[in-house]
């Protein structure tokens, strides 16, 4: 059996990921892009990332969940508000049988742009 092809891009990945992370996924990504407007983006390490001159944040869907990878600077910045999450030192874990915490997802996202410009912050 031939294993399948690697996405090349944010759609094909979204396309390979598991139906049911397949919408919270689309919500992560839509947030994201609404914090960081004029970010590129596309697949970095076979995961969707947007960057200015470098990654800003990365996501990733499991069948349980969906990941956000902002930096370990923001998770430790904001832990206390992701005390509901499954956390680690580089990502927050969105269970997919909840709602996206929209507002949560929408303050790491700001956090991390302003960090990128205000302190040049780097990625890992």
């Amino acid at each position: 059996m031939a294993a399948k092809p690697k996405p090349k891009t944010i759609a094909q990945y979204i396309a390979a990921a598991p139906a049911e992370a397949r919408p919270k996924l689309r919500e992560l990504l839509d947030l994201l892009r609404k914090a960081a407007p004029k970010a590129e983006e596309g697949l970095k390490w076979g995961y969707p990332a947007l960057w200015y001159e470098r990654i800003l944040f990365s996501v990733a869907a499991y069948k349980t969940y969906v990941s956000l990878f902002p930096t370990p600077a923001i998770i430790t910045a904001l832990k206390n508000e992701m005390k509901d999450y499954r956390v680690t030192p580089a990502a927050v874990r969105f269970p997919l049988d909840k709602p996206l915490p929209k507002r949560l997802v929408t303050r790491i996202a700001k956090a991390r742009v302003k960090d990128y410009f205000e302190n040049d912050a780097r990625w890992m």
